[in-house]
C-alpha cells in the first residue's frame, strides 16, 4: 500500500503485514471503485448528457449549484432507490406499450427499455440488472441479445464500442487512441461470424459484445468506465445483409485466409500496444477460426475465447455434478460415457477439457489420456465421427472413434445419434450442435437403457429455439431421475406429487466473469488450462451436496456476484501456484502468494465495483 513505507514491510512479520494489507485493501479498493471524487471538466447539459456521469434527479442542491445545473431538473432530490422504484414501475407499465410492431417481442421490448437507460444513467442502469439480474440476465444476455443481435441494424441509436474494419488495415494503431479511456480492462471482440448459433450477422453482432460487458460489470464488478465491446467487420456471407439497405456493416463476402489472419493480428497489437495489461475475450467467432486465433494468440497474450474455453468450463462443472447428483464422488467422473451431439468449436472445446479433466484424475500419463479418449462419441450432421470418415476436421481427429473399438459396439462410420445412444447407453447426452429439437423423443427414449441409474441431458445450445429438447421433453420421457441442463433459461417442471424436475441452466456467465476477474487481479500474464480447471471446479463444487442429490447442479442466477467472488479467488490462487500472477496494483505477487484461501476471497470482493454515484468535482481546463 502507498501508506506502507518499505522499511515499514520489511520490519513486520509476515502474518502481521498481511493483515495490515488486508486491512487497507478495503478502504483502497473501495475508493478507487466506487467512493473516489470524480474530476471532470465539464458543467452544465454537458454533465447531464453523459450517460456515466449523469445522475438526474439523484443530484443534491449543493451538487447543482458546484456544476451548474440548479434549474435544469425537475427541484425535487430523489434517493438512488426512489429512482430505482420509480423506474421499474414505469417499466412494468410500459414494457406493455414499447412494442414496437406485432413481431417485436415483449422480451425486446423490455431490452429496448434497459438500452435508454443504460444511455442516460449508466450507474443507475447497473443497480437495476444486478438487483434483478434473475430476470434481466436473460434480456441483456441469452436468448433476447440473439434476437437483438438480428434487429441491430434497426435499433441502433447511439454508438456503443469500438468498430474496426477490413478497411481499416494500417490505421488501427491510430484508431485505438479515438477511446476515450485511458485505462481498459477487458474487451470482448467479435467478427458477427457466428451469433449464439444463428449463423453470420456480419457487424450486428457487436450486440453479443455489449451484453456481455454487462454481466463483466454486474456479475464480477468490472468498472464499466473500463470496458470495450469491439467488432472487427471483415464484411458478412449473409445474402440478406448484403442486399439489405438499412445494414450498418460492409457489404462484401467476408475475408479469408491470410488476408483475415493479419486483420485479427494488427487489431491485437493495436490494442495490447495501448493498454498493456488489457483482457481480450475472443466471442462468437465461427469454428474455423476461434480453435485457430486461440492457440495463435493465448501463449502471448491475456486472451480467451469463452465458446471454447468458457462453455467448455460450464460443461465440465455441470458433469462433474452430474456425478454428485448420482451419488458418485467426483473422482470418478473418468468412468462416465458421454455421446457429444456436435463437432463445432464448443463441443470439440468441451470434450477436449472434459478429456483433459478425466486424464488428469487418472494420473496425467499417456494411458490415461487414451482411457481418457475413449469415453467420448461425437456425433455430427453426418453422424458418428470414425477413423474411416474423409477428410476429418484436425479438431476432431483424436476423438474419431477407432476401427477396433467399432466392431464390439455394433457401430459403423456415420451411425445416427439414436443408434450410438442405443449401443453406447452413455450415462450422459451433450448437446452442442445448434439444432433444435435435436434429442427427439426416440433419442430420448434410448436414453432410458443408460448405464446411469440417473441419466444426464445437457442441451446447452442457445439461443431458447436451438435447445436439443426443453426439460418437459426430457423429464416426460425419462421421469423424476433424470438429469436435465440447458444453456438458455427454462422454467422447473411440476411432476406432480410435489415432485420437481429441475431445469439447470448451464450458462456461461457462471464462468467467464469470474475467470475475467481472476486474470485482472491477478495479474497473469496468460490465462493457463489450470486457471481455466480451478474455475470449473470451484463452480462444480459450489452446490451443497443436498441440492446436487436433488438434481440441482447449477446455482441460481441470483448468487451470480458470490459465484463469481469464488471463481475469480480461485483463478488467482491457481495463477499464483504456477507462477504466473504478476500482481494488480499495490498487490504484488509475493503478496498474493501469502494471502490464505478466505483473504484471497476478501481481496477479490473489495475489488469488485458496485453502481455508487461518485461525488462529482468540476475544474476548469
Amino acid at each position: 500500500m502507498a501508506s506502507i513505507s518499505r522499511n515499514l514491510r520489511r520490519s513486520l512479520a509476515p502474518d502481521r503485514l498481511r493483515r495490515l494489507l488486508l486491512s487497507q485493501h478495503p478502504r483502497e479498493y473501495v475508493t478507487a471503485e466506487c467512493h473516489r471524487p470524480v474530476v471532470l471538466h465539464k458543467r452544465g447539459p454537458d454533465i447531464l448528457h453523459d450517460p456515466w456521469f449523469n445522475r438526474g434527479t439523484g443530484f443534491s442542491m449543493t451538487e447543482r449549484d458546484r456544476l451548474g445545473i440548479r434549474g435544469l431538473l425537475p427541484p425535487n432530490v430523489v434517493s438512488s432507490q426512489q429512482q430505482i422504484d420509480r423506474f421499474m414501475l414505469d417499466l412494468k407499465r410500459l414494457q406493455k406499450y414499447a412494442r414496437d410492431g406485432p413481431s417485436d417481442t415483449l422480451a425486446l421490448a423490455k431490452w429496448r427499455i434497459l438500452n435508454r437507460l443504460h444511455d442516460r444513467n449508466e450507474t443507475m442502469y447497473y443497480k437495476v440488472l444486478i438487483n434483478n439480474i434473475e430476470e434481466y440476465a436473460p434480456i441483456v444476455y441469452t436468448p433476447t441479445v440473439g434476437l437483438v443481435c438480428q434487429n441491430y441494424s434497426g435499433l441502433f441509436r447511439r454508438p456503443r464500442g469500438m468498430y474496426f474494419s477490413s478497411e481499416d488495415r494500417g490505421e488501427m494503431m491510430s484508431m485505438v487512441y479515438n477511446w476515450p479511456a485511458d485505462q481498459v480492462d477487458m474487451i470482448v471482440v467479435t467478427d458477427g461470424s457466428r451469433i449464439l448459433g444463428l449463423g453470420d450477422l456480419g457487424v450486428q453482432g457487436i450486440g453479443i459484445a455489449i451484453g456481455k460487458l454487462d454481466l463483466y460489470v454486474a456479475a464480477a464488478g468490472i468498472n464499466p468506465q473500463r470496458v470495450l465491446p469491439v467488432m472487427i467487420d471483415v464484411g458478412t456471407n449473409n445474402e440478406k445483409l448484403l442486399k439489405d439497405p438499412l445494414y450498418l456493416g460492409l457489404q462484401e463476402h467476408r475475408l479469408e485466409g491470410d488476408e483475415y489472419v493479419s486483420v485479427i493480428d494488427e487489431f491485437m497489437e493495436a490494442v495490447f500496444t495501448r493498454w498493456p495489461n488489457v483482457i481480450v475475450q475472443f466471442e462468437d467467432f465461427q469454428s474455423k477460426w476461434a480453435f485457430r486465433l486461440l492457440q495463435r494468440y493465448r501463449k502471448t497474450y491475456r486472451m480467451f475465447n469463452d465458446d471454447v474455453q468458457g462453455t467448455a468450463g460450464v460443461a465440465i462443472a455441470g458433469l462433474l455434478g452430474a456425478v454428485r447428483a448420482q451419488g458418485r464422488p467426483m473422482i470418478d467422473f473418468p468412468k462416465q460415457r458421454i455421446v457429444v451431439a456436435g463437432a463445432g468449436s464448443a463441443g470439440i472445446g468441451v470434450v477436449n477439457a472434459a478429456s483433459r479433466t478425466m486424464a488428469r484424475m487418472l494420473g496425467n500419463n499417456e494411458v490415461a489420456f487414451e482411457s481418457a479418449r475413449s469415453q467420448f462419441w461425437i456425433v455430427d450432421a453426418h453422424g458418428l465421427i470414425t477413423e474411416d470418415r474423409a477428410d476429418i476436421d484436425p479438431d476432431a481427429r483424436p476423438f474419431a472413434r477407432r476401427k477396433g473399438e467399432l466392431g464390439h459396439q455394433g457401430l459403423s462410420e456415420g451411425a445416427s445419434l439414436v443408434e450410438v445412444v442405443k449401443k453406447v447407453k452413455p450415462d450422459v447426452i451433450l448437446g452442442l450442435s445448434a439444432v433444435g429439437g435435436l434429442f427427439s423423443k426416440e433419442v430420448l427414449e434410448a436414453l432410458k437403457d443408460s448405464s446411469s441409474s440417473r441419466p444426464a441431458i445437457f442441451a446447452m445450445s442457445n439461443p431458447t429455439k436451438n435447445a436439443e429438447c426443453t426439460p418437459g421433453e426430457a423429464f416426460s420421457i425419462l421421469g423424476e431421475k433424470a438429469i436435465f441442463a440447458s444453456g438458455s433459461p427454462f422454467h422447473d417442471v411440476d411432476l406432480g406429487d410435489g415432485k420437481i424436475g429441475h431445469s439447470n441452466q448451464g450458462n456461461n456467465m457462471y464462468l467467464f466473469p469470474g475467470i475475467g476477474l481472476g486474470t485482472l487481479l491477478s495479474g497473469a500474464r496468460v490465462i493457463s488450462d489450470g486457471m481455466l480447471q480451478a474455475a470449473a471446479e470451484r463452480l462444480a463444487s459450489y452446490m451443497k451436496e443436498e441440492e446436487v442429490l436433488q438434481g440441482i447442479i447449477y446455482p441460481p442466477i441470483s448468487r451470480i456476484r458470490d459465484i463469481t467472488k469464488e471463481v475469480a479467488a480461485a483463478v488467482v490462487r491457481e495463477a499464483v501456484a504456477e507462477d504466473l500472477a504478476e500482481g494488480y496494483r499495490e498487490m504484488d505477487a509475493r503478496e498474493l502468494a501469502r494471502l490464505s484461501e478466505e483473504e484471497t476471497i476478501e481481496y477479490v470482493k473489495t475489488n469488485m465495483w458496485s453502481p455508487v454515484y461518485p461525488t462529482i468535482i468540476y475544474k476548469k481546463d
